[in-house]
């Protein structure tokens, strides 16, 4: 069997790594890092189970999709649970508005707040629906090395109604006047890499997936996602060499002959990137086989790095829901200062993930789990007094905003910024999400997930096709590995 090494144990490479053992390649994943999972670790402390990264589970249908192609379910592995009320939003003057799961619920919302709102809503989600079906089904399975993949039939066909030329700022105008709506509307792309003015009409397929397929969550925490991919890998074949750092690809010709690690060189037929792009190219690759320049990437638009905190609370913690959207401040200004002025943000939005309130398991009895995260620029100069200084920020808001007093309360603390994203996963600039989904940066406009100067060398995750999230890189294993198994058919 041809032996193939992937980098790095996040979605896309365990995705790719069991797609390709599946098809008879004999496969090992090396990870940098203890775990498997990359931005979606897990850590325990003092009774407390934290998901490092990603916590929202949308788009449970491409999770299904995964798992069948397998001859598996999602319910053999872990518990979904769809959240009711989705998210809790704090807005300006105390105001708090839970979103409903109910569809019939979420229109009288969207009336009650604008008169007419509920059957534009019925319009824009109908929209959605196209898209999300022709994005998610289609689009993103494309493995970007061509224009012409989107030239197909069924897509020319519906390319106008995909909006990909409009911003969905502007297109969320068409449809909504109030502000709260609008911001609603445009939050979820926030963290899509740049500014609702910036980024496709076409990704309001992700308010669709929002609000009529739900947010759940998987019980146990979001690292059961892993650990279940991690399981069906191993049942396939695949093994995981952890605390194992690839230091470089070593060249014959034009083909990698072996791998570096830990010091020891390894033979392989076929090397699957799932780490970081940037450092991969840049770092382990010799300067004559780059296919990308330095100024290249620093040309890229990224999607944002994250401040995060990780608390645990000795006592249970009132007004807060599983997802909490903290809009209290004012939102054009924050992305500005995310996309337009990269800069430590002046009032910042951020998130508040309690899990404890759906999960037992993650906290200890009678306490409560805090994930806090500040959306942020990326490239930014990361000083432990700078992390405080938000940390105080954001607790006191947090304190104001539900009535209650929490720094007495907190038994365990963590913070985790760009320098951890960068010591951790050799993440370009810090970033926390990937390349920025911006018409510039769609489809073959991303980095390629082939190198054409190194014929077995293949790239997946978040800094190529199809972009960032967890959905997305599910897919992008996927889509490498077919287009290794069509190059290695094909020779």
């Amino acid at each position: 069997m041809k032996k193939i090494a992937v980098i790095g144990a996040g979605f896309a490479g365990i995705s790719a790594a069991t797609t390709l053992a599946e098809a008879g390649y004999e496969v090992t994943v090396y990870e940098k890092n203890s775990s498997a999972g990359g931005r979606a670790r897990k850590f325990e402390s003092d009774g407390f189970v934290f998901d490092m990264g990603p916590s929202w589970y949308w788009m449970p249908d491409v999770f299904e999709k995964y798992f069948s192609r397998f001859g598996k379910k999602v319910s053999e592995y872990y518990e979904l649970k769809r959240l009711s009320p989705s998210y809790r939003i704090f807005y300006p003057q105390n105001e708090i508005r839970d979103i409903p799961s109910n569809m019939d619920a979420l229109y009288d919302f969207f009336e009650k707040e604008e008169k007419g709102s509920s059957k534009q809503l019925k319009k824009f989600l109908e929209e959605g629906k196209y898209k999300y079906r022709v994005g998610i089904e289609e689009l993103v399975y494309k493995p970007g090395l061509s224009i012409t993949e989107l030239f197909d039939a069924k897509l020319a066909k519906g390319v106008f109604k995909l909006h990909v030329l409009q911003s969905i700022s502007t297109y969320v105008r068409k449809y909504f006047k109030s502000p709260k709506l609008i911001q609603l509307l445009e939050f979820p792309v926030l963290f899509l890499g740049a500014a609702p003015a910036d980024t496709p009409a076409l990704y309001s397929l992700m308010n669709y997936a929002d609000m009529a397929l739900g947010t759940w969550y998987p019980l146990g925490g979001m690292h059961k996602i892993v650990e279940a991919m991690e399981n069906l890998a191993k049942e396939k074949g695949v093994k995981f060499q952890y605390d194992s750092n690839v230091q470089a690809l070593n060249m014959n010709s034009t083909k990698i002959k072996s791998i570096s690690v830990n010091g020891n060189d390894t033979p392989v037929d076929h090397v699957v990137a799932g780490a970081d792009y940037h450092h991969v190219e840049q770092v382990l690759l010799p300067e004559k086989y780059r296919r990308y320049t330095e100024s290249y990437w620093q040309d890229r638009k990224m999607a944002p790095s994250s401040l995060i905190f990780y608390l645990g609370i000795d006592k249970k913690l009132d007004n807060l829901r599983h997802h909490n959207l903290f809009f209290d401040e004012d939102f054009d200004q924050h992305t500005h200062e995310i996309y337009k002025d990269p800069s430590w943000p002046t009032n910042p939005l951020f998130y508040v993930c309690c899990p404890s309130k759906t999960d037992n398991t993650v906290a200890p009895e009678g306490s409560e789990n805090l994930f806090i995260l500040i959306p942020v620029a990326t490239g930014l100069k990361d000083e432990e007094a700078t992390r405080e200084k938000y940390f105080d920020l954001v607790i006191t808001r947090i304190e104001k905003l539900t009535g209650q007093n929490i720094v007495n309360h907190i038994v365990y603390k963590k913070s985790y910024a760009h320098r951890d994203f960068i010591d951790n996963y050799n993440s370009f600039k810090g970033n926390a999400y990937g390349l920025a989904n911006t018409i510039g940066q769609t489809a073959n406009l991303k980095p390629s997930i082939i190198n054409k100067k190194v014929s077995n060398l293949f790239y997946t995750g978040q800094l190529t096709v199809p972009g960032p999230g967890v959905p997305p890189s599910l897919i992008s294993g996927q889509v490498v590995a077919s287009e290794l198994m069509k190059k290695d058919k094909l020779k």
